[in-house]
């Protein structure tokens, strides 16, 4: 696959450039020079950085670093069976246990919410760092919801993280899938609250928390252009005038990323 020439392969992870100095040289830059393109692709061509990752597979694939990339790349691209492979694979090498919650995602993505409960649970979740942990617990309460226990669900991400007032990498994910579980059980109002809490915590604006939560205030977003062309405004709709914020009576974003792991 053709690569750009700005990509020298330099611009990779420095401990990924450590990993792959048991290459041969020039192997060592192609492999890098795939890698990069992988990171480049993998958001907006997903099916693009699967291609640079499986060409980066040929050439190194005992390097636990291709192998973890090409599970990305697989993951991204919804290939789940093929994803956990290589994950299981880059951890055998390794004996890391950070690429446990994407794992379990991949078995939600494969239909088999139980065994991703069976992971939540294992002796593995215990090594993890707190962002892991937390990852665990969006993935956990996305196979919650796949069994239609809503409530168990909720209760999974009831945790001293969602309570913390402090704002951290996971805090807005965690505030967004608690929200999404509430609406899904009816509890309208309290996610409704928790909406409110992680658009105050989106800073990178990772999640659409603002727009879920404009639509619970019944604010609808329309084309506004005048005769000269001016910009769009949002227009509040007659019931919200009525209702007020206090009106409404009634993950997803549990694993990435989904669907690490953004799946719902």
């Amino acid at each position: 696959m053709p690569i750009p020439e700005d990509v020298t392969g330099e611009e990779i992870d420095k401990d990924v450039r450590q990993e792959l100095q048991s290459l041969p040289k020039t192997l060592a830059e192609d492999v890098a020079r795939n890698l990069v393109m992988v990171a480049r692709l993998i958001d907006e061509d997903p099916e693009g950085a699967y291609g640079y990752s499986r060409v980066a597979l040929r050439l190194a694939s005992r390097v636990a670093a291709v192998r973890e990339a090409a599970g990305f790349a697989a993951y991204a691209s919804q290939k789940y069976g093929e994803a956990l492979a290589e994950f299981r694979a880059a951890r055998r090498m390794t004996g890391n246990v950070d690429l446990w919650p994407v794992m379990a995602d991949c078995e939600r993505g494969l239909g088999r919410p139980e065994k991703t409960l069976d992971m939540a649970g294992a002796p593995e979740v215990h090594k993890l760092d707190k962002a892991g942990q937390v990852e665990m617990r969006l993935v956990a309460a996305g196979a919650r919801r796949d069994m239609d226990q809503l409530d168990a669900a909720i209760v999974t991400l009831q945790s001293p993280e969602l309570a913390s007032g402090s704002v951290q990498p996971w805090t807005a994910r965690l505030r967004y899938a608690y929200a999404d579980a509430l609406l899904a059980a009816g509890r309208d109002s309290e996610a409704r609250e928790w909406f409110a809490k992680a658009v105050e915590a989106d800073r990178d604006g990772s999640t659409d928390a603002s727009d879920r939560l404009a639509e619970l205030d019944g604010v609808e977003f329309t084309d506004a252009l005048d005769e000269n062309g001016t910009n769009d405004e949002p227009v509040e709709s007659d019931e919200s005038h009525e209702s007020g914020d206090n009106g409404v009576t009634g993950e997803n974003g549990e694993s990435g990323d989904a669907d690490p792991a953004g799946k719902d």
